[in-house]
Parts: C-alpha cells; sequence; structure tokens
C-alpha cells in the first residue's frame, strides 16, 4: 500500500507581546542557531521511502547560512537541487523496512539589517507592466491554499477601500487589517486549511494569515509570495513551544521583495531566518514524501532558535 508522509503541522508562532502599535525593528545584526527535528512514527514498518526537505535557509542580503547539516534517520544518501523559485530542496531515499524516520536541520546563520534604503513610494500604475506582470505572474494569481474568488475580493476592499496608491504603505495597511481583525488561536486550523476558510472562520495562525494576507494583495494586483522561516522570539516564556513561522513579501518595483508579518505586525528584520518561498504552503513543505506501509501513526516536530553569543 502506498501512502503519502502528512505534512508538518501549521506553524505555530505564538504573537508573544504582538504590538498593538508600531514596534521599533530590530536592527542588530544576529548569530543564529537553529535546529528543526521531525520524527515520523510508523504504524508498522515501511519501505521505499522517497522524501524532500526544504530546510536549509537561504543566502541573500539580510542573511548568510554559514553552516548547514541534515541528518536522516535511517542513514541515507541525501542529494539537493534548486527548485523553479531556487529554493534548496534536499532528496532521500530509505528503502529498508523502518518503523521511525527522523529528519533534523541543524544551521548557523548570520542576520543582517536592511541596507538598501527608504522604500519608494510607488504608485498602481507601476504594478501595470509587463515587468511585473509577466516575471511575477504566479504570485499575482489564485493558488492551491490561496482563491481568488469574491469573498476574498471583498475583504480585500474592506482592508484597503481606495485602493492601491503606495504599494509598501497599502501592503502594511492589509497587513494591520489581517492582525485587527483576526484571533491568534492554535488548534483552530489545521495545515490544510485555505485562505476562504481563514476568512469565514475569523482566526487560524500564522500560517493562515500569510494565505489570507496574499490573497489580499494579490486581488490588488500587487505581486505577493509566502514565506516560511523562524522567528527569534526574545519574549519566549520559560514552557512556550518553538515552531516554525510563515509570512509574506511584496514585491515594489524599483525597490524589490519586502517581508511583513501579519501575525506580529511588523515588518521583518534581523530576528527573521527565510528557510523558502514559493506561491503559498505548498510549495515551501518542510519535509513531505511517500512511502509503502501501514501509515503515519504519530509527527513530531521540535524546533530550537538560540542567539549565539
Amino acid at each position: 500500500m502506498n501512502a503519502e508522509l502528512i505534512s508538518e503541522p501549521p506553524p505555530l508562532q505564538h504573537p508573544t507581546g504582538a504590538p498593538r502599535t508600531h514596534a521599533a525593528p530590530h536592527l542588530d545584526p544576529l548569530l543564529l542557531s537553529i535546529s528543526h527535528l521531525t520524527r515520523y512514527i510508523y504504524e508498522g514498518p515501511v519501505k521505499d521511502s522517497f522524501n524532500e526537505a526544504r530546510l536549509q535557509p537561504v543566502s541573500d542580503h539580510l542573511q548568510e547560512c554559514k553552516e548547514f547539516q541534515l541528518r536522516i534517520d535511517p542513514d541515507s544518501t541525501v542529494r539537493d537541487y534548486p527548485d523553479f523559485y531556487a529554493n534548496c530542496v534536499h532528496y532521500f531515499d530509505v528503502p529498508i523496512p523502518h518503523e521511525v524516520l527522523e529528519v533534523e536541520a541543524i544551521s548557523l546563520v548570520q542576520t543582517t539589517p536592511e541596507s538598501r534604503g527608504p522604500i519608494p513610494k510607488v504608485g498602481p500604475e507601476t504594478l501595470d507592466t509587463p515587468f511585473v506582470n509577466e516575471d511575477h505572474f504566479d504570485f499575482l494569481h489564485g493558488s492551491e491554499f490561496v482563491s481568488l474568488d469574491a469573498e476574498v475580493w471583498r475583504e480585500s476592499i474592506d482592508a484597503l477601500p481606495g485602493g492601491v496608491t503606495d504599494v509598501w504603505a497599502d501592503t502594511v495597511t492589509m497587513g494591520e487589517h489581517i492582525h485587527s481583525n483576526y484571533k491568534y488561536s492554535p488548534l483552530s486550523t489545521t495545515v490544510n486549511t485555505r485562505a476562504i476558510e481563514v476568512l469565514k472562520k475569523k482566526e487560524g495562525v500564522c500560517q493562515d494569515f500569510a494565505h489570507l494576507m496574499l490573497g489580499l494583495c494579490r486581488s490588488h494586483g500587487i505581486p505577493a509570495r509566502y514565506v516560511s522561516g523562524y522567528f527569534l522570539n526574545l519574549n519566549k516564556l520559560p514552557d512556550e513551544i518553538e515552531a516554525s513561522h510563515a509570512w509574506i513579501e511584496t514585491f515594489i518595483p524599483g525597490y524589490g521583495w519586502k517581508g511583513y508579518d501579519p501575525t506580529h505586525r511588523r515588518v521583518t528584520d534581523t530576528r527573521y531566518v527565510k528557510l523558502a518561498v514559493g506561491r503559498d504552503y505548498g510549495d515551501i513543505r518542510p519535509v513531505g514524501g511517500t512511502f509503502r506501509g501501514k501509515g503515519t501513526r504519530k509527527m513530531v516536530v521540535e524546533v530550537s532558535i538560540r542567539q549565539v553569543g
């Protein structure tokens, strides 16, 4: 019997101390040590397991992945390739019978403050160009988790009644709309919840808010993409569980991609570590694959983010 590995549960980065007013960005460079363990426990021996992982942090102008190690148990040869959105994808297979599969990524990442200067004010006319419409086509239209139906369009009008006048300022306004009108509620949704469901429930977690914000931005013709990664919670409570995180980036003509986190109501800064980007969660699943066997009985995910030095 063939079965598909269940995906990791939705990111549960709780907005501890989430600001009700704009918080100043964290501008200090940070060296962060990150571990991300996914453990699958099966109902019995399985075999012929083929898997992909998107767990290696990117290196760009805001962060450098200085060290990365991927541990697989049972031991397996790991290869990698860049996917359509330039994410690093590691793939491996475990042909021998096994009852437990562990995938652990250990990373050391240096983050740096934004250096591109002030974000320019650009109007809607900059969005209606062949460069934007063709080069960012995937991030302007509906996708597996983000529909652009009438209900999403109406919510986008409620969030931005005057339409687009300044791409970045309007992005922030739509993010604030979600933060103010939707309740952060763990376990209220699943990894497969779509944006339209979040719109109706008015609650969810960071993955859900990211999907909904993508729908609002795209409904207004602003290119927007899903980002998976981690957030260093400097206000973390002693017993609070750490988890992966999700936010969005919008494309600003003449500037580039810029991140916004609707869960925490803030612009991304040096506390954020990016793993992968895509149209939605379906493009960036941290770990996924197939195997031959009865099924998955239990899955455990353990994440740790620590500042070094």
